[in-house]
């Protein structure tokens, strides 16, 4: 089965909202069996859902479209619908008994315009909203199904995974997908496709290979789609430890999971513990490691010492070091890690400072330069790298490159 997904609302495409839905429902989808073609969105314009809805038909055998039911007359999804189709309206007394039942719990008027939310197409299976106002709808039509919900993403979310997907796989006798993830770092993806050619060449048509790079990482995806799952699961993990013994030091995980993640798990079953020391990255790193639930069985806590006055009380970073070498060099990230290690009592620390930009630079250390160090249990280690010009990547490399460092000491270290 063949789905499109259109989202439809001019705050997606002015950038005022981010379109998650699409990508919430895209892994919903996969996970039931069911390839997501296209996804697509469009503005609160009739001509433009219309054109929209007429070339997806000719896609998709699964059309889902989400926004544009509410009670405002910026809203017009329904009566396009109704257009399209060429059916008109009915009103389903079990989506009016639930707007009547949600305004009588805030005790707030029934408004014409809010009794209207009950109204659905004359061709349509009633999808009924536990979360909201207005009701979602199933149409069956030309050997095609459409599937109209709201845009609100919690209703949306409900909808799918309490009566569309249920109602999708009671339906079709639908394939097993399947994806395996690896999650690398410290390598890039043109010198990953190089070493692991021969594996991506002889892989069966069923069986696709899937680069994802991000800043520092670079996660490898094999996807397979067949109708025996154990048959299939088996087939991608010989693939995949055919990958991973190819480029073993550059893995960090086979799960698709962020790679602070990771390092927060391995680090929680070694009973190993962390602080860090943070100049340019701001306290990035920091919240990327506490985004997760339970991250305080890890991670005790660290400092954000942008000023030379507070590295040195802070950390115990001496005079004299920023004194003789400034803030953005070896001998200054070291102090910074060893003190963040012995202030905050931790197995290991982490330390950055460096000049992300756009300005600060100089010829000796030009924006972009970046010192990071990582503290363990019998040794420091310093890197000097050079990002580029761009704050915010920069950001965001150093934080990843950090991470990656601290990994890879913890495994060498844990060997002995």
């Amino acid at each position: 089965m063949r789905a499109e997904i259109i989202t439809i609302g001019d705050e997606i495409l002015i950038g005022q909202i981010v379109d998650t839905n699409s990508a919430w429902m895209a892994q919903k989808l996969n996970l039931a069996g069911i390839q997501v073609k296209q996804i697509s969105s469009v503005s609160d314009d009739r001509q433009h859902i219309l054109e929209a809805l007429h070339e997806s038909e000719s896609r998709a055998d699964l059309i889902l479209i989400t926004g544009g039911l509410g009670p405002t007359k910026d809203d017009i999804t329904k009566n396009t619908l109704a257009e399209y189709f060429n059916t008109g309206f009915r009103l389903d007394e079990d989506a009016l008994e639930n707007v009547k039942r949600i305004f009588s719990r805030y005790k707030a008027p029934l408004l014409e315009t809010n009794i209207k939310q009950a109204e659905v197409l004359e061709n349509c299976t009633t999808l009924l909203n536990k979360n909201g106002t207005a009701p979602g709808m199933w149409i069956e039509h030309e050997g095609k199904i459409y599937v109209s919900m709201p845009g609100v993403p919690y209703e949306m979310m409900y909808m799918m995974e309490e009566q569309v997907i249920p109602k999708i796989k009671g339906a079709f006798h639908l394939p097993v997908i399947l994806h395996h993830t690896i999650l690398t770092a410290g390598i890039g993806e043109s010198s990953l496709a190089e070493l692991i050619a021969s594996v991506e060449d002889s892989l069966p048509a069923h069986i696709k290979l899937a680069y994802l790079p991000k800043l520092g990482t670079v996660r490898i995806r094999l996807s397979g789609n067949g109708q025996e799952e154990d048959l299939l699961n088996q087939e991608i993990s010989t693939y995949a430890k055919r990958i991973v013994d190819l480029i073993a030091e550059f893995v960090m995980s086979e799960n698709d999971t962020p790679i602070e993640k990771v390092i927060l798990d391995y680090m929680e079953s070694k009973n190993l513990t962390l602080s860090i020391a943070e100049s340019c990255t701001g306290g990035y790193i920091s919240h990327q490691l506490t985004q997760h639930p339970d991250s305080s069985k890890v991670f005790l806590g660290g400092a954000v010492t942008y000023s030379n006055s507070l590295k040195i009380s802070i950390l115990s970073v001496s005079e004299k070091t920023l004194i003789n070498f400034g803030a953005v060099s070896e001998e200054t990230v070291k102090e910074m890690s060893e003190g963040a290690r012995s202030a905050f009592h931790s197995d290991y620390s982490i330390a950055v400072s460096g000049i992300a930009g756009p300005e600060g630079g100089s010829e000796e250390k030009p924006v972009g330069t970046i010192w990071i160090a990582v503290t363990g249990k019998s040794k420091t280690i310093a890197m000097k790298f050079n990002f580029g010009n761009k704050r915010i990547q920069n950001i965001e490399r150093s934080g990843t490159t950090a991470l990656t460092l601290l990994y890879k000491l913890i495994k060498e270290e844990q060997v002995y």
